[in-house]
């Protein structure tokens, strides 16, 4: 199975729009109006709801005339936007249920290793101040926003048990990962090099002292197991340096006997080829190890990466801010055809119902959004942290969701979207589309409903979390669909 990478550089640092007096008026639950001309060809309903049983098939009984916009007004389309990953890849194959279950690389969670375990930032021994500086963004412009730390290993891990309800989503035990200067052999075996890729390279024998300038290792105190991780300058970036990532998959020589996969948390900025400028997360399809880096969802970036918190999830639907992005699109060279057509798109009013209507889970996730204050004007130390907090624990959950051999989704807005920018990251919600959840409800054997009230409760102790507090709102809605499905059967 092919790598995967969850987010690749923008292709322009353009600054977030101010937009914080939108109303947000109407929700659009269809891909963009640019999304066709870009190539992109959703699959039909049938075809989405035949995707989530085993064999690939409908029941006789299915009728053509199931209304599609109720199902969209919970799980809207992708938007297809510019320079969003299905712009460029518009043809990217769709992986049905039945496609992941006889997916040949897929690790199959078992009775006796079924424990997804996660690993905190790895410490820096003392006399490396310098390393620590790494993980320090270079903020050009000047912010008036306060530094926040870096999100809590136990509040990520709070919602990753969530999130995989039903499998056992542990700390890796102590003690903790270190990163350290030197080694004691005067000659050590160095990482595969990066044409290699981590794959099938025979490893050579450099000397202390071109280990010192290349490689940083890492090292598990009490443990004769030491990785070295390669290190670059990067003058020109928002960090002086970078640790390549690739050579962090070597962690899963740590691994415990019972451990289906490990999700590695890094402060420092990573990046996997030497041509790539950046990388946010990684797992491969079927792979025991995943990597993520909150380098660059720190919010004091925001200004620097133009990323927009005002229509992040789920205000990334509403109509005016896609039909602007559509419009204003600066990717001369990646302009779809204005010959072309637009599409009508298919979009939803946020008013409040009549006493016969009920609210649809993204009308109540934007309601949520909005009912808290803007993040675009002075947010509080607490709003930034929680936005950084959000941020991780989504890319954590996407790239756990590699290791369970799901990949990128092309059928909905949906958390296992594929992700070309920073941008495009904060515009995709935190769900699992209906395709995706049943990946994970056969892989942990969890129960639905079960799952989405671990899930409420994570969020409603982060109410004042934006993407939490939408989250919430959303899934209230989502489980009273449920149960009322099911009293009508």
């Amino acid at each position: 199975m092919p790598k995967i990478l969850a987010l690749i550089p923008p292709s322009s640092n353009m600054p977030p729009k101010q937009s914080p007096s939108c109303r947000h008026a109407n929700l659009i639950f269809s891909p963009s109006p640019d999304a066709s001309a870009y190539g992109y060809k959703r699959p039909t309903l049938p075809q989405r709801i035949a995707a989530t049983t085993p064999l690939g098939t409908l029941k006789p009984t299915f009728k053509t005339s199931t209304r599609e916009e109720e199902h969209a007004s919970t799980f809207p389309a992708p938007l297809v936007l510019p320079e969003d990953e299905l712009s460029w890849d518009a043809a990217y194959p769709a992986q049905s249920l039945r496609s992941w279950i006889r997916e040949k690389d897929r690790n199959k969670v078992t009775h006796e290793r079924r424990t997804i375990y996660l690993a905190t930032p790895p410490d820096v021994e003392n006399g490396l101040e310098g390393v620590k500086r790494w993980a320090e963004p270079r903020v050009k412009s000047k912010s008036k926003e306060q530094s926040v730390d870096f999100p809590k290993t136990e509040e990520v891990l709070e919602f990753l048990k969530a999130f995989y309800h039903g499998m056992p989503v542990k700390m890796l035990p102590e003690p903790k990962l270190c990163f350290i200067a030197d080694v004691e052999d005067e000659a050590v075996e160095s990482p595969p090099s990066s044409k290699s890729k981590g794959k099938g390279s025979s490893s050579k024998k450099v000397t202390q002292a071109e280990t010192r300038r290349q490689i940083l290792w890492l090292k598990r105190p009490q443990s004769s197991i030491l990785l070295g991780i390669r290190k670059r300058y990067t003058p020109n970036s928002l960090f002086t340096h970078q640790l390549n990532l690739n050579d962090l998959d070597a962690a899963i020589e740590i691994l415990p006997n019972d451990a289906y996969a490990l999700l590695m948390l890094v402060e420092h900025d990573i990046y996997e080829d030497d041509d790539d400028d950046f990388a946010c997360g990684r797992a491969y399809g079927g792979s025991r190890i995943a990597v993520v880096s909150g380098a660059r969802y720190n919010p004091v970036l925001d200004r620097e990466q133009g990323v927009e918190r005002e229509h992040a999830w789920p205000a990334s639907h509403c109509e005016n801010y896609v039909q602007e992005l559509c419009e204003e699109t600066g990717d001369q060279d990646h302009q779809p055809s204005r010959k072309q057509k637009k599409p009508k798109i298919k979009t939803g009013e946020l008013t409040a119902p009549l006493e016969d209507e009920t609210v649809s889970p993204m009308q109540a996730a934007l309601s949520a959004h909005i009912s808290l204050p803007s993040l675009e004007g002075a947010p509080s130390a607490a709003e930034l942290s929680g936005l950084w907090l959000g941020r991780v624990c989504r890319t954590g959950s996407h790239e756990l969701g590699h290791c369970l051999g799901i990949d990128h989704c092309v059928y909905y807005a949906c958390a296992m979207q594929g992700t070309a920018s920073i941008s495009e990251d904060a515009r995709q919600p935190p769900y699992l589309c209906p395709i995706d959840l049943v990946k994970v409800l056969r892989a942990n054997s969890a129960n639905v409903v079960e799952r989405y009230q671990a899930l409420l409760r994570f969020c409603e102790k982060h109410k004042q979390v934006h993407l939490f507090e939408a989250y919430g709102a959303w899934i209230r809605v989502r489980i009273d669909q449920l149960q009322r499905e099911r009293s009508m059967k």
